[in-house]
């Protein structure tokens, strides 16, 4: 396993490219580039978040985007909508070869409406999910399903359905967001099993409010996550993903960075 930073703990303090010198100056070797907006979506500008990335010795593990731009519509019936919302995902895809990325993390569509009960089409999601496999795979990316409160997965029976119909389809394990699915993390880790990819690391108080991960208030036990990774054969990218209301200053993150590498090689 290897610990690394997300540039999305930098939004919306920094630009993406600026984010990922911070990166870089935290002392990571291994990151996650977050593409913050449409005119980022480039060949061009992935060339030069990966030149800055190449100048400290930083390694591109995965890519994700700013979901409610266009990844709902990946899975609207809307023709139109969806197939602008693949021209984008190809977009990204293709700044993701750039970058020398691994993986894309998709969130999603989105559930609008938490009152309401959702009905899934597996059969339907499946088909679609398929075709972003495909379109990410003629990249040399492999396309990753992240648990997420607030999106059709985040419940761990979702993946679990899903994903038998989806043979090359990877997931990402965000535990902040378990956790804000009042779920154990453990319990997604289970569905997940070999298809786990790329790991968010953060922190949270015994309330729910999310702190950084060397934060003395929080109350997730990182030895514990990490024996339980190691021991379901995960190696990947354990990435720090925390919001910008968590830290006062930069320096935080590189200290989270230390902290949970210490506990790492105390394993």
């Amino acid at each position: 396993m290897e610990i690394g930073i997300s540039t999305a703990s930098y939004f919306p303090r920094l630009v993406t490219e600026d984010a990922m010198e911070q990166v870089a100056l935290a002392g990571a070797k291994v990151s996650e580039v977050f593409f913050a907006t449409h005119s980022e979506y480039t060949r061009e500008f992935a060339a030069e978040v990966k030149k800055r990335a190449d100048a400290g010795g930083v390694r591109i593990n995965s890519v994700h985007a700013l979901t409610n731009q266009f990844e709902p519509e990946l899975f609207g019936k809307g023709l139109r909508a969806h197939a602008d919302a693949l021209t984008t995902f190809t977009r990204v895809c293709e700044a993701g070869k750039v970058l020398g990325a691994k993986y894309y993390v998709l969130h999603g569509a989105t559930r609008l409406k938490p009152a309401v009960k959702y009905v899934f089409d597996y059969e339907f999601l499946a088909s679609r999910v398929n075709k972003l496999c495909d379109i990410a795979q003629s990249h040399g990316i492999t396309l990753t399903y992240e648990n997420v409160h607030w999106a059709y997965f985040s419940v761990p029976e979702y993946f679990e359905k899903l994903a038998p119909l989806c043979p090359r389809l990877g997931a990402t394990l965000d535990v902040k967001q378990a956790m804000q699915s009042r779920l154990d993390y453990a319990d997604f880790l289970r569905v997940m099993g070999s298809r786990l990819k790329t790991v968010h690391l953060c922190n949270w108080t015994e309330s729910g409010k999310l702190v950084m991960p060397h934060s003395k208030e929080g109350v997730l036990d990182f030895k514990l996550l990490f024996k339980r990774l190691r021991d379901a054969g995960f190696d990947g990218a354990c990435l720090i993903e925390v919001y910008s209301s968590c830290y006062n200053d930069f320096a935080e993150i590189a200290r989270s960075l230390d902290y949970l590498n210490d506990i790492k090689t105390d394993l």
